[in-house]
């Protein structure tokens, strides 16, 4: 017979029953866990909800750097452009700080010496500078120069960078009173770009065009006078309005075998690396007049150095390592051999035609004209005529052939 209880259960008791047995398997297993401080409660995947509360050893701990995903904004240094890293910091002390420090070009520190003191006594920006001349001349360097000299800050940007009005108009926004801006292969410019940086230039004033058809109107935004420093390798490619703007316009030139022998010490000083002023002379002169060039033979020497010899770099050392990467007494490389040598060879020496030169090197003709071609021309080795590339007596003897036959073969020297 069943029994009917009377109690019935309460409605807002909606837990069910638990029965004897689990309730005894649970107290066993509280018993048997070790009494450990509340942890953190995740509430969702990658998102934790901390309800215990810190030690006095966390409480005292600094709290960590967080890391990002993107690149951080460049600090600008007063006197320079951006701070790099530990790998770049030696490449960044290769450049001199001071107009002292710089080696030649003799004429043009002696303008801007006269330009920078003006202006100080003035407590004026520097005047609007354009630097140009062919590449690894330090264009770049004079303008952190310019910046250290006059104690204000160098921002530092390339014209295919520039490509919209806003990308130099955040760059003007933020200038401070006398800052340098220095914009690389300026002949690049955007016209659009280009058009902005007029008043900017001459009355220190950005113009924005805010709205489309009728509703366009101009607003003007005051701006700091800073000083544009513009380099080129190209200075008839710039348009008159742009060029007639800068208050000077100065011409880097070629570095002869003593300053370029200078400095090679100079930058074996910085590295670390003895060297004799012998090899620093052999060094140089296989740079081609650049002092981009002559740092980057002297790393090779010195690497060549550490791994087959000791001690300082000697003529010897230099002359063998440079030989070994096929550069020679007069800084030609192979290509630039190779070149005079086809045509030596499979054409008498000239004339030849672009193309044809291209078409039996193996080379672009691009290339061949704006790379190959200035040096040789410059130290009188190649000709340009009406009817083509013509090779000079000076070349035949540097690379070892007849002059008196025309079809070059080689001379039993």
């Amino acid at each position: 017979m069943a029994i009917v209880s009377s109690h019935q259960p309460d409605p807002a008791d909606s837990t069910p029953p638990v029965s004897p047995t689990k309730r005894r398997a649970k107290a066993k297993r509280e018993a048997a866990q070790p009494a450990a401080a509340p942890e953190a409660e995740v509430t969702a995947p990658g998102e934790r909800l901390n309800t215990a509360k810190p030690s006095p050893e966390t409480a005292t701990q600094p709290p960590l750097p967080i890391a990002t995903d993107g690149p951080t904004e460049p600090a600008l240094v007063k006197g320079g452009a951006a701070q790099g890293t530990e790998s770049t910091a030696p490449e960044e002390r290769l450049r001199p700080r001071r107009l002292q420090e710089y080696i030649g070009q003799s004429a043009l520190k002696e303008v801007l010496d006269i330009a920078i003191k003006a202006a100080k006594s003035r407590q004026e920006p520097l005047d609007h500078l354009l630097l140009y001349g062919p590449p690894g001349l330090g264009k770049t360097t004079m303008a952190l120069i310019l910046a250290q000299e006059m104690g204000v800050e160098c921002k530092i940007t390339t014209a295919p960078a520039l490509e919209r009005p806003r990308d130099i108009a955040g760059l003007l926004v933020t200038l401070k009173p006398g800052d340098v801006l220095f914009i690389d292969e300026i002949h690049r410019l955007p016209r659009v770009t280009e058009e902005i940086l007029y008043p900017a230039m001459e009355d220190a004033r950005l113009d924005i065009t805010i709205g489309k058809g009728q509703s366009a109107r101009t607003r003007s935004i005051p701006l700091a006078a800073f000083t544009l420093v513009g380099a080129t390798t190209r200075v008839g490619a710039l348009t008159s309005p742009l060029r007639d703007r800068f208050g000077l316009i100065q011409r880097l030139r070629f570095y002869d075998l003593e300053e370029l022998t200078q400095i090679v010490q100079r930058t074996a000083n910085v590295l670390n690396t003895p060297i004799e002023i012998a090899g620093a002379a052999e060094i140089a002169r296989r740079a081609r007049g650049t002092p981009r060039i002559a740092n980057r033979l002297l790393r090779r020497v010195r690497d060549y150095v550490e791994v087959k010899g000791a001690g300082p770099v000697t003529e010897t050392m230099a002359a063998e390592a440079l030989e070994l990467f096929n550069v020679d007494p007069c800084g030609l490389d192979w290509t630039d051999r190779r070149l005079m040598s086809v045509m030596i060879e499979n054409f008498g020496g000239g004339p030849v035609g672009l193309d044809t030169m291209a078409a039996a090197t193996g080379e672009d003709p691009q290339t061949i004209e704006e790379v190959y071609e200035p040096y040789l021309m410059q130290i009188g080795y190649l000709q340009r005529t009406p009817r083509g590339r013509v090779v000079t007596a000076a070349a035949r003897r540097h690379l070892g052939y007849d002059e008196a036959t025309p079809n070059g073969q080689m001379s039993l020297i």
